[in-house]
């Protein structure tokens, strides 16, 4: 199944099934689709997409592509390299992507697998990690260089955690319909320009890896989002570096999950004060 969030008309969230022949409508879903769930004749049309989870923690992986890994210059890991986003970065599919009035000049692009976890677990070995995931779906690994860099002193959480940065969707692809996640092919493309172009079989460590390692260190709550790395062709490597500018569109591309498009837009003065 391919499942989406969605405001409808009359600005209800609700979940259902997402057809891409059909993308002004879908099919509603009763139910919590971590849990008991059912599939009603009822349609509603799609005012605005959400992200397909409202995840309980963002879990990301750094260099797990061995080709993005060689081009930073930076030794393969051998163990994953962990760090967390905040969920307050979380956005949908066709929803802004802010450059923050916090500054920054180097706002880059990170073509993602996301993992979807659908059950609690602690200790899982890997040959029982796959029967944990609920599905996946594309990501957008959205990173300030200058704050991930400089700023935080290679400290990632907050470069990698200003709002709109973690862009979820267009949908969420159940694991029954991408049977092996580890040969995928994988694509950013910006402005119509293809910058990244790879394949999630050049991962240092497969999603069922993942989930067993992570699950070593905490316990994986349904709901849990896991960020795979990025492959190949991020802008802060190239020459020169290309990074987001406000009026940008960018496209993260996964084989047989869809497309999740952003537009790039400068963070308006939306302060809130506590009354």
């Amino acid at each position: 199944m391919k499942i989406i969030r969605f405001l409808s008309e009359n600005s209800q969230t609700l979940t259902g099934l997402y057809d891409p022949q059909c993308p002004e409508e879908s099919r509603v879903i009763r139910g919590n689709v971590l849990g008991d769930f059912e599939i009603t004749s009822n349609r509603e049309r799609i005012k605005r997409f959400l992200p397909p989870i409202e995840p309980c923690n963002i879990l990301a992986l750094g260099l797990n592509y061995r080709k993005h890994a060689d081009e930073t210059k930076i030794s393969h890991p051998e163990i994953p390299v962990l760090f967390i986003k905040a969920t307050t970065s979380v956005v949908g599919h066709l929803s802004p992507i802010l450059l923050p009035i916090a500054g920054s000049q180097e706002v880059d692009y990170e073509a993602e697998l996301a993992i979807i976890i659908g059950k609690k677990i602690k200790n899982v070995p890997p040959d029982e990690a796959m029967d944990c995931i609920l599905g996946y779906t594309c990501a957008n690994d959205v990173s300030a260089r200058d704050w991930q860099m400089k700023k935080q002193k290679t400290q990632w959480a907050r470069g990698k955690s200003f709002d709109t940065f973690c862009p979820l969707g267009p949908c969420l692809v159940t694991r029954d319909e991408i049977p092996d996640p580890d040969s995928l092919r994988i694509r950013t493309i910006l402005n119509g320009n293809t910058l990244q172009d790879s394949n999630t079989s050049d991962m240092i460590f497969g999603v069922a890896t993942i989930v067993s390692d992570l699950s070593r260190s905490m316990t994986l709550l349904p709901g849990t989002v896991i960020l795979t790395g990025t492959p190949e062709g991020v802008g802060f490597t190239r020459n020169p570096p290309v990074y987001l500018r406000d009026g940008d569109r960018v496209t993260i591309d996964i084989e047989s999950i869809g497309q999740l498009t952003n537009p790039v837009k400068r963070e308006g003065d939306n302060r809130q004060t506590k009354k």
